[in-house]
């Protein structure tokens, strides 16, 4: 089979390598899976680059989050087990982690469903309690978590405020549901959610940026508001003043998805059974922005890396070579 190959780390674009290999053999728990669809995330770029906390041993195959068929032909969506992962033809996963895919997705869209939107379900709701009429305030609301947010928080009730970098984003916010966007480049995000809030600043703050981003949060969060500290796609973690917090009477959650998986899987079971219930009535339907084969997947984990995405950019193994849909 082929599968895209890291040997050493680096950029994307320089170190991943499409290989012939040996299809790989399951272990005890796990099942090959024919490989539909893989979601291309940021923490594939952090892989690549060694810069993220998991990392596996070289040579691995990047790709964390897939739509795949079973062998009996069950379509799933899976976290590859790495070093096997998804931008490849074929990955293996445990098979006690499986989750049936929505029938009112397709592959590529099945495959942006899983971590992006858990991680925005747990994060407005298990952490921030988010509540109908409340505001929530979404960075890098275009980009492939923040979509998922500003989607689940419409599906909540709650008045969803986007931040975004350029035009072209701003765009895709307004499509996405946004009630008001601000671009970054072009405005003072403080000001302008303290314009578009009457001073009150927003409830919920999801950040999936840090650096800067974190900086204007607490600076427009609410009254007994929470900001919910995802990642740190800038590059930069924060480090919070508490002094500040204790003033403002306000809340910082960290949200790390993946535990859950060890610590409380019958919550991600139940998260998926309500994504697929949402996904269902269209209330919230993956960004998928681009589609393309498997030999474009190093230059379109480099642009997710780059920063110069929007919504979500899948790699589709049957898609023919050059092909984009």
């Amino acid at each position: 089979m082929q599968a895209w190959q890291v040997h050493e780390n680096g950029e994307p674009s320089e170190v991943m390598r499409l290989e012939d290999v040996e299809r790989p053999t399951p272990g005890d728990g796990q099942v090959l899976l024919r490989v539909r669809a893989a979601n291309i995330n940021f923490p594939d770029v952090l892989m690549v680059r060694g810069h993220y906390q998991v990392r596996p041993p070289l040579p691995f195959t990047p790709g964390v989050e897939i739509c795949g068929e079973t062998e009996d032909g069950r379509r799933v969506i899976a976290n590859p087990a790495l070093p096997y992962g998804g931008f490849a033809e074929y990955a293996v996963a445990d098979a006690a982690a499986l989750l049936p895919a929505p029938e009112s997705l397709d592959d590529a869209e099945a495959a942006a469903l899983h971590i992006g939107y858990q991680t925005g379900w747990f994060g407005l709701h298990r952490r921030a309690h988010l509540e109908a009429g409340e505001t929530l305030l979404v960075h890098a609301a275009a980009g492939g978590v923040g979509s998922a947010a500003v989607q689940l928080g419409k599906a909540a009730g709650a008045t969803v405020i986007g931040v975004v970098g350029g035009a072209e984003k701003a765009v895709v916010a307004r499509e996405l549901g946004c009630d008001v966007v601000i671009d970054r480049r072009a405005e003072d995000v403080v000001g302008a959610v303290k314009a578009a809030t009457g001073g009150r600043g927003a409830d919920v703050i999801y950040d999936p940026v840090g650096g800067e981003a974190y900086t204007q949060s607490a600076k427009v969060v609410a009254f007994e508001g929470r900001i919910v500290v995802v990642g740190f796609a800038s590059g930069t973690i924060p480090s919070p003043a508490l002094n500040h917090a204790l003033v403002k009477n306000y809340s910082i959650l960290g949200l790390h998805w993946g535990l859950y998986n060890t610590k409380n899987p019958k919550l991600v079971q139940h998260c998926h059974e309500q994504l697929t219930e949402l996904a269902a009535r269209g209330a919230i339907r993956p960004l998928v922005s681009e589609r393309v084969p498997l030999d474009g997947a190093a230059a379109a984990v480099q642009r997710v890396g780059d920063g110069v995405t929007t919504g979500r950019v899948t790699v589709v193994p049957t898609l023919e070579n050059g092909a984009t849909a």
